[in-house]
């Protein structure tokens, strides 16, 4: 089994996973199967329900006069010192109404405000990004320019343009909360996977920007990228020959000391180990056909390691991928073709799921939920061939 042609360098065999890839299976996961789409066209587990949050271009219910973004994307929820939380929502677009939104909730999960905590006129065409240990919000500009801001989720402070993380076709953040290194993607057929080491605990203004480069058996070396910030025609994941490429660079996540992240190209879930600086690949849509999970992007992860990935396109589902390697669907958006389902996250007590239909809602400008049932975890510990 190749890890793929796609990286740098000959191809690369992994026989010490293949024993992961094997191991995929499709399952009802620990909430069942889909059950009949419910008022808003979404099937659920038992138990499970879903109430419409927010539609672009309209006023957010429960606020006076906040219209919502349109293009809703990558997000994450924040708690707040009264136990209610904020739901941060990227918006994808260009121009008038897009920026960053959030929605504030009270502790009994009732919407009390919201607001935009970055303004269409300073940032645009934001996709993915990742919430930091400290509490802000990390933007990322899906552009060839593309630059991340670092955003309070109160929108008690102006965000910050943070181009020590370098300028590129920024798509996700994730951050390891023991060593604060910032881990990003990258969304070109040949982006390449960075992290940021900054030069102080939560304090982005400064530090070094690598690159990685993966041996033929999954070994990661870093190499510091040149120019981060370079001019034209001299990009980033250009500047390091040794650096491997990955296929369309898509959502990325922290979770249980390990980093994954997806590629929509090949459609594939990564699984990156820090301590040890080994790669595998976890979910390979080639190696295992005719499963469940297919176009992925947005991933998100339980407090207990499963994973969930969000489907632009295909059949409209969020996808889990528990710690035993089991593909279990949890919801399916039905009549919403042309559209990507984006920003899965948990409220701080997992409790709730929030996500969005980019171009859903009335007018095909998007439409954003809230998931709430039974959702419990498993605490099993997994076997050597899960996450």
């Amino acid at each position: 089994f190749q890890l793929g042609a796609a990286l740098a360098g000959t191809a690369l065999v992994v026989s010490p996973w293949r024993s992961a890839l094997a191991a995929v299976f499709d399952g009802p996961g620990p909430f069942g199967p889909l059950l009949s789409p419910d008022e808003n066209g979404i099937q659920l587990p038992e138990g499970f329900r879903s109430r419409v949050i927010a539609k672009a271009f309209e006023v957010v219910p429960g606020t006076r006069d906040h219209l919502w973004h349109i293009f809703p994307d990558g997000g994450a929820t924040f708690p707040m010192p009264d136990q209610g939380w904020v739901y941060v929502s990227n918006s994808e677009f260009t121009v008038v109404g897009g920026g960053v939104g959030a929605i504030r909730f009270d502790r009994h999960g009732e919407v009390v405000d919201a607001y935009a905590i970055v303004d269409s006129q300073d940032s645009s065409l934001n996709c993915a990004g990742g919430a930091t240990p400290w509490g802000t919000w990390l933007t990322c500009e899906e552009l060839s320019n593309g630059r991340v801001l670092e955003c309070d989720p109160s929108g008690r402070l102006e965000s910050q343009v943070r181009l020590a993380l370098g300028v590129f076709k920024h798509e996700a953040a994730a951050v390891d909360p023991r060593t604060g290194i910032v881990y990003l993607t990258e969304d070109e057929p040949n982006g390449r996977l960075y992290r940021f080491v900054p030069n102080a605990w939560a304090n982005l203004s400064s530090g070094r920007l690598d690159v990685a480069e993966v041996s033929a058996l999954g070994d990661v070396r870093w190499h510091p990228v040149p120019e981060p910030n370079p001019p034209r025609g001299n990009p980033t994941r250009l500047q390091v020959p040794e650096s491997t490429r990955f296929n369309g660079g898509e959502g990325i996540v922290y979770s249980q000391r390990h980093v994954y992240f997806t590629t929509k190209g090949d459609n594939r879930v990564w699984d990156y180990f820090p301590s040890r600086e080994t790669l595998r690949i976890l979910y390979d849509d080639d190696a295992a056909p005719g499963l469940a999970l297919r176009g992925v992007d947005n991933i998100t992860a339980s407090h207990t390691g499963e994973l969930v990935v969000a489907e632009d396109g295909d059949d409209m589902e969020l996808v889990m991928l528990t710690r035993d390697l089991e593909v279990a669907p949890i919801l399916r958006v039905l009549g919403q073709d042309g559209s990507e389902l984006t920003g899965p996250a948990f409220d701080p007590k997992q409790r709730r799921l929030y996500v969005s239909s980019q171009r859903g809602g009335p007018r095909g400008l998007g439409i954003t939920y809230e998931i709430e049932g039974p959702f419990h975890w498993s605490r099993r510990r997994s076997s050597s061939a899960g996450l």
